[in-house]
């Protein structure tokens, strides 16, 4: 089972997945803010399930309110070196890449991981999207497992 969480009602919606970042100052004095403050900032969840019944309560962060959704930490796709891809070890990112319009900048930079991180490979996907890398290495998609804090 998940955690049972408020979130933005733009959001709410089985299988989005999202980035929690954590507390907002407009937070400050909120009656609601245990139910939504109550993930690990900076990793990934998805929406498993929207709440049955749930009322939308306003927010200061969110303009269209927050619902109640049952949500899980997911696994994270990224591009790790191909040295180090086997499923079960752990590894880290390979470091910052500044070519934006490259097809595997989403993994080597991959929302809800960190690069001062390590993590466990679950899955070895197989090659990334890009046919050669500006900074000439040689990479592997990979799933990780979602940490344990999440």
């Amino acid at each position: 089972m998940g955690s049972v969480t408020l979130i933005g009602t733009r959001l709410a919606e089985a299988g989005e997945e999202f980035v929690y970042n954590g507390e907002s100052s407009a937070c400050e004095g909120c009656p609601y803010r245990d139910q939504c403050l109550n993930l690990t900032e900076g990793r990934r969840y998805k929406v498993s399930e929207v709440r049955n019944g749930a009322k939308t309560l306003e927010c200061a962060v969110h303009d269209s309110g927050v619902t109640a959704v049952e949500v899980e930490p997911v696994p994270i796709r990224a591009n790790v070196p191909s040295s180090v891809a086997f499923a079960g070890s752990k590894t880290s990112l390979a470091g910052p890449c500044p070519h934006t319009s490259c097809p595997s900048h989403e993994f080597c930079v991959p929302s809800g991981a960190e690069f001062d991180e390590e993590y466990r490979i679950d899955t070895v996907v197989g090659d990334p999207p890009h046919e050669h890398c500006e900074l000439d290495r040689d990479l592997m998609m990979v799933e990780f497992e979602p940490p344990d804090d999440a």
